[in-house]
C-alpha cells in the first residue's frame, strides 16, 4: 500500500499534538515495543523523523521504539496484531496522520492517553502545480494542477514536513511538550534539550539558507517529490518525475516534459534516494545526458544513507543540491 500520492512535483510536510517518540538512526529497535522499561518512560513512534525527535528530546528518560524498521519503506508498513497489541502498552506514541495508513487505524485503537500527531503541530500545506514547486513565492498562489492528490493527507496536503528544519523544530517543540506532560518529574530535562534541538535546526536552516543562496540554477529534478516544504523554504523548484510515488511509472509526456525543464532550467542532475528504485531516475539522466545523485527524504536510516542520523543525512543533501545547482 502506497500512500505517496500527491502531485507529481509537490512540495511536502506533516506534522503533531500531544506525546513523544524517537528511535536513532542506528538503533536499529524493534519494531512497536511499548511501556517504559527500568522506569524509563515508553515512546513507540511511526517512523524515523518522529523517532528521532523523541530520542533527541527524551534521551536517558524515555525508550523509544519505531513501528517502522530501518530499511522499510514507511508508506508500505503493514501493522501486525502482535505491533498493535504492544502499541498500546507505549506511555507515548508519536506519529504523523495520513502519512501510514496502517498506523493511523492501530493509534485510532491503542487506547494510549499520550497521542502527539505531528500533523498538528505545524502548518501542513498544498505543494505543487500542473508539475512545478514554485518556492515559496508560488507555493502557495497555485492549486490546481493535472496530476492529484491519492490519499496523501486530507485536502492533498503534503505530510514531508519534516525536511523543512524550521517546521520540524515546531514538531520538536510539541512533542517536547508532550513529554513533559506525561513525565513532569523531568519536565526541565525535557525542555532542556528541546531548546538544545531547536538551535540544531536553526543553526541548520542557516546552513541551508546560506548554502542554496547564489546557484547557476533554481530547479532540481527528482523521482521522489518529498522535497516541497524544502524547496519553498530555500527558494527552489522541485520537478518531480513520479510525484510522491518513486516506484510509479511516469508517462512518456512527463519524461518529455523534463527533458525540457532539464534544458531550459540548466539542470544537471537527476536525484534519487536510498529506499525506492533509481530506474526512473537513471532513465532520465541516460535520456538527457544529465548526471545522477541522491537526495534523501529522510524517512529511514539504513547503512545506504549518507550520515548515521537527521543531521548528518540532511547536511549531505544541502552538500549534493549545491553541487547539482552551481552554487556560488
Amino acid at each position: 500500500m502506497n500512500v505517496r500520492r500527491l502531485i507529481p512535483t509537490a512540495a511536502l510536510a506533516g506534522a503533531v499534538a500531544l506525546g513523544a517518540t524517537a528511535l536513532t538512526a542506528c538503533s536499529g529497535a524493534a519494531a512497536g515495543t511499548g511501556g517504559g522499561k527500568d522506569g524509563k518512560v515508553g515512546v513507540t513512534a511511526s517512523f524515523y523523523p518522529m523517532a528521532f525527535l523523541a530520542e533527541q528530546i527524551g534521551k536517558d528518560h524515555v525508550k523509544v521504539d519505531s513501528l517502522t524498521k530501518p530499511g522499510v519503506e514507511p508508506h508500505d508498513l503493514e501493522i501486525t496484531p502482535r505491533q498493535t497489541g504492544q502499541l498500546g502498552e507505549s506511555d507515548v506514541v508519536v506519529y504523523l496522520k495520513n502519512l501510514q495508513p496502517a498506523v493511523d487505524k492501530a493509534v485510532a485503537q491503542s487506547g494510549v492517553k499520550n497521542i502527539v500527531d505531528a500533523a498538528t503541530l505545524t502548518e501542513l500545506e498544498v505543494h505543487g502545480s500542473a508539475g512545478h514547486d514554485h518556492g515559496a513565492e508560488e507555493a502557495h498562489a497555485e492549486g490546481e494542477g493535472h496530476d492529484h492528490d491519492h490519499g496523501h493527507g486530507e485536502g492533498g496536503k503534503d505530510p514531508h514536513v519534516w525536511l523543512d528544519p524550521v517546521k520540524y523544530a515546531e514538531i520538536a517543540k510539541g512533542v517536547g511538550a508532550a513529554l513533559e506532560k506525561a513525565d513532569p518529574d523531568h519536565a526541565a530535562d525535557y525542555k532542556k534539550n528541546t531548546d538544545e534541538l531547536v538551535g540544531k535546526l536553526a543553526a541548520l536552516d542557516t546552513e541551508f539558507k546560506d548554502g542554496l543562496q547564489n546557484t547557476a540554477s533554481r530547479t532540481f529534478i527528482t523521482t521522489h517529490s518529498a522535497f516541497g516544504y524544502l524547496a519553498e523554504r530555500y527558494g527552489l523548484d522541485q520537478e518531480g518525475i513520479s510525484g510522491v510515488d518513486p516506484e510509479s511509472e511516469p508517462s512518456p509526456a512527463r519524461m518529455k516534459d523534463l527533458q525540457a525543464v532539464a534544458k531550459k532550467d540548466n539542470v544537471t542532475t537527476v536525484f534519487f534516494e536510498t529506499l525506492a528504485s533509481d530506474k526512473t531516475a537513471r532513465t532520465l539522466a541516460t535520456d538527457t545526458g544529465l548526471k545522477t545523485d541522491v537526495l534523501d527524504p529522510l524517512e529511514g536510516i539504513t547503512d545506504a544513507s549518507q550520515g548515521a542520523d537527521y543531521f548528518e543525512v540532511m547536511r549531505s543533501n544541502l552538500k549534493n543540491l549545491q553541487k547539482a545547482l552551481g552554487a556560488k
